[in-house]
């Protein structure tokens, strides 16, 4: 059950409060920010490798994720954050993010890399173009029994789960769509334009158990 610190998004450890970053190199982690914020929580951007020490927990957020991973490299972050992730920091990836912490992407770009992290194989833009984008409802139990309203664009698919990671849901022909390892979560679609908080609600608690 979620305490009140949680549920109001704050997160802390005795009576200090723990600040929660946002990969923001490229893509919508802006909105991850203010949804964060809008529940309390501390949020912060993340850029450089020194700002992983400040933090107590990682969004990476949707966007590019060839893009992503180049940017991560170029500014010193991949490995800090491998190392983080194998620390135990959680981290909630949504879309690109999700592909950022799969151990295995099936369709990179020649030469892309990902954190890792997530026991999965994912598929870049399985679901086709931004023009195939859509909208649908999933049932998700570890966030509650209302149905989440659920926006895909431009989305991967989870094609494979491996034995260290847990599905938490499934679009209508049974391909997962959202993941938990542990510390990490995965979404391939974009709970942080619906106003639907409960995904980051989640995060939150893992950060708070974390800390």
């Amino acid at each position: 059950m979620l305490t009140e610190d949680v549920l109001t998004g704050n997160v802390r450890t005795g009576n200090v409060r723990t600040k929660v970053g946002v990969l923001a190199l490229q893509g919508d982690f802006r909105e991850h920010i203010a949804v964060l914020r809008g529940l309390g929580a501390d949020a912060v951007p993340v850029r450089r490798p020194a700002e992983l020490e400040e933090i107590g927990g990682l969004v990476i957020p949707g966007g590019e994720s060839s893009v992503m991973d180049k940017l991560s490299r170029a500014f010193g972050l991949a490995e800090p954050l491998r190392e983080a992730i194998a620390d135990g920091m959680p981290v909630y990836g949504t879309c690109a993010g999700l592909i950022m912490l799969a151990d295995r992407i099936l369709d990179g770009i020649a030469g892309q890399q990902s954190l890792g992290g997530l026991d999965v194989a994912v598929r870049r833009n399985a679901f086709g173009s931004q023009l195939d984008s859509f909208e649908t409802d999933l049932d998700i139990p570890a966030v509650g029994e209302e149905p989440m309203h659920a926006v895909f664009i431009r989305a991967p698919i989870v094609e494979s789960v491996g034995e260290k990671a847990t599905p938490l849901a499934r679009v209508g022909d049974g391909r997962v769509v959202a993941v938990e390892q542990g510390s990490l979560l995965g979404t391939s679609f974009h709970p942080e334009i619906t106003g639907d908080t409960r995904f980051h609600e989640y995060f939150l608690q893992k950060v708070r158990q974390a800390a």
